[in-house]
C-alpha cells in the first residue's frame, strides 16, 4: 500500500486524454508537438511508450515537414498564438494530413474562422513540470523577478499564472486541498497567491463528472515566500544532490565529464538513474563509503572470476547499464570530494556555526563576526564570501549600514552591492530597523538528531512539514484561506523525528497529501525533506514545488538583478546615407 507519484498522476491525464483517445483507432498516427509540450511529454513519457499507442513519428511543429496525407495527426501544443498558426498552417492552402487530433494545455486561446477538419479539440491542464516523484515545478524562474523587483510589471499576471499550475496540480493528484499561507507583516506575495488558488479551485471543483459539488478532500496545500528562510539556500549542502548542483556545472541535469581515457562524455540525472535515485540524498560521506564498499567487492569478485567477467557482461545488458551508472557517480562523487577538500570543508564550519547559532559542541556563538572573520581573510572565491557574509546577516538579524559597508569593502563588491542589499526585496532584514518585523522561526529541538559535524543545519521547510503532519502549526503563523476536513492528519501521524515502527497504524493510511508551494524558488535540500517526512510519516505523503529550482550561485546572483529595471525595447530606423 502506497501513495501514487505525482508524475504517474500526470501520465494518467495525458493517458486518458491523448493516449485514450488513439487506441480508439487502430490507424498509426503522428504526434506533433510544440518546444514546450516536447519537455513536457519527455518528462513522464518514452518513444517506446509511445510506439506501443500507435504514434510512429514525433514532429517539431515549428520545422518544415513533408505531407504525409494517408496519416491522422495529433497536435499537443500550448495555447499561444504561434503554435496556432503554425498549426492552421499545416491546413492552407492544402493539409499535410488526413485529420488532426488537437490537444491544448489548455484552453485560454480560442480559435476563430478556421476551416479544417478536427476530430477532437480538448484541454490537458495548465503546464508543470515534476522533477521526481515528490517534486514539482512550474518552469519559471523569471517568476522571481517577476514577482520580488520593484520594477516588475507583471507581478500580477505571474501570480495568476502560479494559480493557474497550483489548480493543475490539485486536479492531477484529484485533491481539493484547504489552503493555508505563512503570514508575513513585511511581504504579501504568500497571502495573495493563496487566496488567487482557493477561488480558483473552488470554481473547477464546483462540478464533478456526477454533476455533484465536490467537497475538500483530506489534503492541504501549504504556501510560503522564499524569504521565510534564506539560510538553506545559501549555506554549502553536503547531501549528494545538493553538493553536485552546487559545486559543479551541470545543465538541464546534464552531468558533462571526461573519462579515464579522455573522452568526453556525459549523463542525465534523472529518475531513471536508479543509483542516483538510491544516492542523490545521502551525505557525501554515505556515497563514498558506497563506492568503497563497491570497490572492494568488485575486487574480491575480480579475482575470483576473471575469466568469466566478460563473458557475464556480454550475456547481462543490465550489468552493464549498472556498471556504467557507478562509474558516472564515482566520477561525479570524486569531482565533489575534490571542491570539499580543497575549499568547502573549511567553509561548512563556519557557515554551520553561523547558521545554527552554536559551534559543533553545543556552545552558543557568542560573536558571529569572530567566526566570519578568518573566511574574509580567507582566498575563497567572492561568491563563497557573499554567502558567507549574508549568514553573518541573517545570523544577527540585519547590521548596521557601518558594519555593512566594512563587510562590502572586504569583499570588494563596491560596485555590486545588490548582491547583499536586495534580500531586502524578499522582506529580508539586512539592515538593523526597529520597524522591521523579527523573522526568526522558533526552530523545533534536534539536538538528539545523529546529524554529521558540517552539516547540522535543517531547513526551516522540514520544521513546517513535521508540524503540519502532526496538526500543530500555529493558526495565527499559518491562517486558513479554507479548512479541510478537521481529521486531516489522521490519527497515525508522528513526528519525523521519529523512527518508525511498524504497527496497526500503518494499515490505517489514509492517503493525507501535504503540499508544499515556495514561492521564488525551491533549494534541493529542501525537496530531500519532502521525501525523509513521507519516508517516516506513513499516514501523508508531502510533495514540494516551486516555480523553479534554486542552486546557491543562481540564486545570488538572481538576487543581484532584481534592482534593474525592464528591458526597453529600441526601434532601430536604419536608413541609407549614401
Amino acid at each position: 500500500v502506497g501513495f501514487p507519484d505525482i508524475m504517474l498522476c500526470v501520465v494518467a491525464g495525458i493517458q486518458d486524454t491523448i493516449i485514450a483517445d488513439c487506441r480508439k483507432s487502430e490507424v498509426w498516427k503522428i504526434l506533433i508537438l510544440d518546444p514546450f509540450t516536447t519537455k513536457l511529454l519527455s518528462s513522464c513519457c518514452k518513444m517506446s511508450d509511445l510506439m506501443a499507442e500507435k504514434i510512429t513519428i514525433v514532429e517539431d511543429l515549428y520545422k518544415s515537414r513533408e505531407p504525409v496525407l494517408e496519416m491522422k495527426a495529433i497536435y499537443f501544443m500550448t495555447p499561444s498564438a504561434e503554435s496556432v498558426q503554425a498549426f492552421i498552417n499545416d491546413f492552407k492552402p492544402k493539409p499535410k494530413y488526413k485529420a488532426a487530433y488537437v490537444y491544448f494545455t489548455d484552453c485560454k486561446l480560442l480559435m476563430n474562422g478556421t476551416v479544417f477538419e478536427v476530430f477532437t479539440s480538448k484541454q490537458i491542464f495548465s503546464p508543470l513540470f515534476f522533477f521526481s516523484v515528490k517534486v514539482f515545478t512550474c518552469d519559471n524562474p523569471g517568476a522571481f523577478k517577476s514577482i520580488y523587483s520593484p520594477n516588475s510589471q507583471d507581478k500580477k499576471k505571474t501570480l495568476e499564472t502560479l494559480a493557474d499550475q497550483l489548480v493543475t496540480l490539485c486536479a492531477t493528484l484529484d485533491e481539493y486541498p484547504g489552503v493555508r499561507y505563512k503570514k508575513d507583516n513585511n511581504m504579501e506575495n504568500a497571502k495573495i497567491l493563496a487566496e488567487l488558488v482557493d477561488n480558483k479551485l473552488a470554481r473547477y471543483f464546483e462540478l464533478d463528472d456526477s454533476g455533484k459539488k465536490k467537497g475538500k478532500t483530506q489534503a492541504q496545500l501549504l504556501i510560503v515566500e522564499r524569504g521565510f528562510d534564506p539560510v538553506s539556500p545559501i549555506l554549502h549542502e553536503l547531501t549528494y544532490q545538493a553538493m553536485a548542483y552546487d559545486l559543479i556545472d551541470i545543465q538541464n541535469d546534464t552531468y558533462k565529464y571526461k573519462s579515464k581515457d579522455g573522452a568526453e562524455k556525459q549523463a542525465v540525472l534523472n529518475e531513471d538513474d536508479m543509483l542516483w535515485v538510491r544516492l542523490r540524498h545521502k551525505h557525501i560521506a554515505e556515497v563514498s563509503k558506497h563506492f568503497l564498499k563497491h570497490f572492494i567487492l568488485l575486487h574480491i569478485s575480480l579475482q575470483i572470476t576473471i575469466n568469466n567477467l566478460a563473458q557475464m557482461m556480454k550475456k547481462m545488458p543490465a550489468f552493464r547499464k549498472q556498471l556504467t551508472e557507478k562509474t558516472v557517480h564515482l566520477q561525479l562523487a570524486e569531482d565533489c570530494m575534490k571542491h570539499f577538500s580543497n575549499n568547502v570543508e573549511k567553509l561548512c564550519k563556519a557557515e554551520q556555526d553561523l547558521a545554527v547559532g552554536s559551534d559543533v559542541e553545543g556552545v552558543k556563538v557568542k560573536d558571529p563576526m569572530r567566526t566570519l572573520l578568518p573566511v574574509l581573510l580567507h582566498p575563497y572565491s567572492t561568491h563563497d564570501k557573499i554567502r558567507a557574509v549574508l549568514l553573518y546577516i541573517f545570523s544577527v538579524n540585519g547590521t548596521t549600514d557601518e558594519n555593512l559597508n566594512k563587510l562590502i569593502q572586504h569583499v570588494k563588491i563596491e560596485a555590486d552591492r545588490e548582491f547583499i542589499l536586495n534580500w531586502k526585496e524578499l522582506g529580508v532584514p539586512i539592515i538593523t530597523s526597529p520597524s522591521f518585523f523579527s523573522r526568526k522561526p522558533t526552530r523545533r529541538d534536534r539536538s538528539q538528531e545523529d546529524t554529521y559535524n558540517l552539516s547540522r543545519w535543517t531547513p526551516v521547510i522540514k520544521d513546517v512539514m513535521e508540524e503540519a503532519v502532526e496538526n500543530k502549526l500555529d493558526v495565527k503563523e499559518w491562517p486558513h484561506q479554507s479548512e479541510s476536513p478537521a481529521a486531516w492528519n489522521g490519527s497515525g501521524a508522528v513526528s519525523a523525528r521519529q523512527k518508525h515502527k511498524p504497527s496497526s497504524q500503518d494499515e490505517r493510511r489514509t492517503g493525507s497529501r501535504l503540499i508544499i508551494f515556495v514561492i521564488g524558488g525551491v533549494t534541493y535540500s529542501e525537496m530531500r525533506c519532502a521525501y525523509e517526512v513521507t519516508q517516516a510519516v506513513k499516514s501523508c505523503e508531502v510533495i514540494i514545488g516551486s516555480s523553479h529550482i534554486l542552486t546557491p550561485t543562481g540564486l545570488v546572483n538572481d538576487i543581484k538583478s532584481l534592482s534593474k529595471g525592464p528591458m526597453e525595447v529600441f526601434t532601430i530606423d536604419e536608413r541609407n546615407n549614401a
